[in-house]
């Protein structure tokens, strides 16, 4: 049987008076714990880096020009089969 990848969507908010939307990053847990004693969430490319506790985001590194905010909202997405390299790249070509 296949193990699930769990995921959560951070909400990053928009620039401080800005005006602009916030925007939305997808989470997958890695095998790194955090100094709070919780696995480390991170997005695709690895510049954002969190620790979840309930609806809880505490940021560990963020972006380049993301605004600093200690904690974000999380919220956990459906589980789903982790994906290949291989399969990534054969679906878009």
């Amino acid at each position: 049987m296949e193990s699930l990848e769990r995921r959560y969507a951070v909400t990053l908010p928009g620039p401080i008076c800005g005006h602009a939307p916030p925007s939305v990053v997808v989470v997958h847990a890695t095998e790194a714990v955090g100094p709070g004693g919780t696995l480390v969430w991170e997005n695709t490319d690895g510049d954002l880096r969190v620790e979840i506790s309930g609806e809880v985001a505490t940021v560990l590194a963020a972006p380049a020009g993301t605004p600093s905010h200690p904690c974000l909202h999380a919220v956990p997405l459906p589980s789903r089969a982790p994906r290949t390299e291989s399969l990534t790249r054969s679906a878009w070509q």
